[in-house]
């Protein structure tokens, strides 16, 4: 059964939808299908709107895997690997994965991440630097707040 909640944050209502195994989805803004339970969905909500506010660095909830390709997998545990504050281009991903030519594969499982912010796909940049699309929240508004954040904030403890 999939379960269904929300946090109100600095970037506003962000949902969460999660299952047995851990969390299936993220969305900025755009309610997720699933039965509302904020009981079962709190410790996820809890860390994001930690995150957001600054309070912590980084997630240490447990992800359901299952739902995407072997090669999706790949790619995003490998952006799961980059840390708060710095970014990588889609070429440096490609590279890492072990497929220098797939950039444009890397971008497609990027956009079609389903647990944005958990899984830091705001975090890849087009190899010449600059922001390109980001599909959660208002998009590359969106991806330049996260960035912004995550290099100016101090954690507070």
């Amino acid at each position: 059964m999939l379960h269904i909640g929300n946090a109100k944050t600095e970037l506003g209502t962000i949902w969460v939808a999660v299952n047995e195994n851990g969390l299936v989805g993220v969305s900025i803004g755009k309610q997720l299908d699933g039965k509302l339970d904020l009981k079962k969905t709190a410790p996820f909500t809890k860390q994001i709107a930690e995150y957001l506010s600054g309070k912590r660095t980084d997630f240490d909830l447990p992800i359901d895997w299952r739902s995407l390709t072997d090669f999706q997998q790949k790619v995003l545990r490998q952006v799961a690997k980059i840390p708060r504050g710095k970014t990588a281009a889609y070429k440096d991903i490609a590279k890492a994965i072990g497929k220098p030519k797939a950039s444009r594969a890397i971008g497609r499982a990027n956009a079609t991440n389903p647990m944005p912010l958990v899984i830091p796909c705001h975090r890849i940049i087009s190899a010449s630097g600059s922001l390109t699309g980001y599909s959660a929240g208002d998009g590359v508004a969106t991806k330049k707040w996260l960035l912004d954040i995550e290099q100016s904030v101090k954690v507070c403890r």
